[in-house]
């Protein structure tokens, strides 16, 4: 039996492809332009976080708009009725309760990057904003509102926070190379090219 939250990483990645093949040429396109007229300095390790960020927002538009059709009464407005429903083993708790958590992981992560953040309140206050736009979005083109999956969007992005934080801290008692461009260049790209090998393995 697949594991449920691949399938969906699968289903999202097979559907995606094309938009993603597009916005990448798009997006580097346009900012290798953008830095040249500009005389800026390329700093590679930024650029590719950047992109993956940029990614991550396109593949997190397509899970969460993807229609579904729902009644009024599918809508969950009582907190944790929908998580405690579900046997802790069970295929819906790892696709509904971890799969909810997991997707908000990286906003909670990027945000607390971008920010520099060192307290959760700003990443927590922008992965509750976006959390409650899908919901609301959600529920006007017909798909289910559920109070459930924003504390489970919340969790997740204290998560992600909590991440960040623990690669900060560790990064400041490393090497003082560690902290040099040129290494961080060399592990963004080697994450780049994870990402995109297992991107082109699961399609």
């Amino acid at each position: 039996m697949n594991n449920p939250i691949s399938s969906t990483i699968q289903g999202v990645i097979n559907f995606t492809w094309p938009m993603i093949v597009i916005s990448m040429v798009i997006m580097i396109s346009f900012r290798i332009c953008y830095l040249i007229k500009n005389h800026e300095k390329i700093v590679l390790y930024k650029e590719i976080s950047m992109l993956v960020f940029g990614i991550y927002i396109l593949c997190l538009f397509q899970v969460v708009t993807f229609q579904d059709d729902a009644s009024w009464a599918s809508n969950n407005f009582i907190p944790f009725r929908e998580i405690l429903r579900y046997n802790i083993t069970s295929r819906l708790f790892i696709k509904n309760v971890l799969g909810n958590m997991i997707m908000f992981l990286p906003f909670g992560f990027f945000t607390s990057y971008y920010l520099k953040s060192e307290k959760f309140h700003l990443p927590i206050l922008l992965t509750f904003i976006a959390s409650v736009s899908i919901e609301i979005v959600q529920m006007i083109i017909g798909r289910v509102f559920d109070v459930d999956d924003l504390i489970l969007n919340l969790a997740g992005g204290f998560l992600g926070f909590w991440i960040y934080s623990g690669f900060r801290i560790i990064g400041e008692k490393l090497p003082a190379f560690v902290q040099k461009e040129w290494f961080k260049d060399i592990l963004a790209i080697l994450l780049l090219i994870l990402l995109i090998t297992g991107y082109i393995v699961l399609l």
